[in-house]
């Protein structure tokens, strides 16, 4: 059977994308080819200044139905993009290059190419602005898809939020029986459909050990109904204190911790994980995983960076 390519957006063209993305290249000859949505010029100025040096061969856009790929170079789809420097700092400039990137992505995904999709990280502040929560958000409107969840994946254990990146005020207001039985539903069939197994999953509080001062505790109103309903047919264990569920002994009987808001899970996945781990939306027609960390602007240029997360997602495609 034929390989599907993996396809990469670069993402914001300031950020230490290129740096890893080679770093992951050399490390291991993948079986898929690597099919690169990218400036040609932010990727020559920018592996010129970090004295990198891999193969590529450009490729026509304009003729996706006669494709020859190439698992042994990097096969790069130019979007022109207009750079003084190899890398500047990030501003609004580049909105419109990498919002080109992504229609192209999402039209080459709609032809069946690939279903196998990775982008680089972007700026919140400048590419989203206040329009979505995340791209997670961006690809689910884009696609128009409407239940979606975002996983955090490793190996050893993983963790979802309820919520992706509300400031926490909000948090309270916007979680519902209807979707945390929705998402966890989507969650448990990613794991039986990807790796054949029926998750044991636990499922956090939203108070300090599930208890609250406040007349209505939304850990007896909204996510205990909730888990006893998905009990009924899944593994699904809660409400638990976050605080003491990410103890070793404790997460090592899940393989997956879904919790009500983005901080609850996220920090003590990357405290443990560290890089080790990849940012997977689950729900979209195509599986889409990114890096689990942004641009990182202050490392831009330095060639130190870190290339595990993104080695990880790579390595995570090129198996399916």
């Amino acid at each position: 059977m034929k390989i599907k390519p993996i396809l990469i957006v670069a993402g914001e063209p300031n950020s230490i994308f290129i740096e890893i993305l080679i770093k992951s290249l050399v490390k291991k000859k993948f079986k898929s080819p690597i099919l690169l949505v990218v400036s040609l010029k932010v990727f020559l100025l920018q592996m010129k200044r970090l004295k990198m040096n891999f193969p590529f061969k450009i490729i026509d856009e304009n003729n996706l139905d006669n494709l020859i790929l190439d698992n042994k170079k990097l096969n790069l789809i130019n979007i022109n993009y207009n750079i003084d420097d190899a890398f500047e700092k990030i501003s609004s400039k580049s909105n419109k290059y990498i919002e080109r990137c992504f229609n192209l992505a999402l039209k080459i995904l709609k032809t069946g190419l690939t279903n196998k999709f990775i982008n680089g990280p972007v700026s919140k502040k400048y590419f989203l602005k206040d329009k979505f929560l995340g791209i997670t958000e961006y690809l689910a409107k884009k696609t128009n898809t409407n239940n979606f969840a975002m996983l955090i994946y490793n190996k050893k254990f993983s963790v979802a939020p309820i919520t992706t990146h509300l400031p926490i005020k909000l948090v309270s207001k916007n979680i519902t029986k209807n979707l945390i039985i929705k998402k966890i539903l989507l969650l448990n069939n990613f794991y039986k459909n990807y790796f054949g197994i029926n998750p044991k999953i636990a499922v956090t509080g939203v108070n300090p050990h599930c208890e609250s001062i406040d007349p209505f505790n939304e850990d007896k109103k909204i996510i205990e109904p909730a888990v006893k309903y998905l009990k009924k047919k899944n593994n699904v264990t809660g409400p638990v204190p976050a605080d003491t569920v990410f103890l070793k002994n404790n997460r090592k009987k899940y393989d997956l911790i879904v919790g009500m808001y983005h901080d609850q899970v996220l920090t003590p996945m990357k405290t443990l994980c560290e890089y080790d781990a990849i940012n997977i939306t689950i729900g979209l027609p195509f599986i889409r995983i990114s890096p689990d960390h942004g641009p990182n602007e202050s490392m831009m240029g330095k060639n130190i960076s870190n290339p595990k997360s993104l080695f990880e997602a790579i390595k995570f495609l090129d198996n399916r």
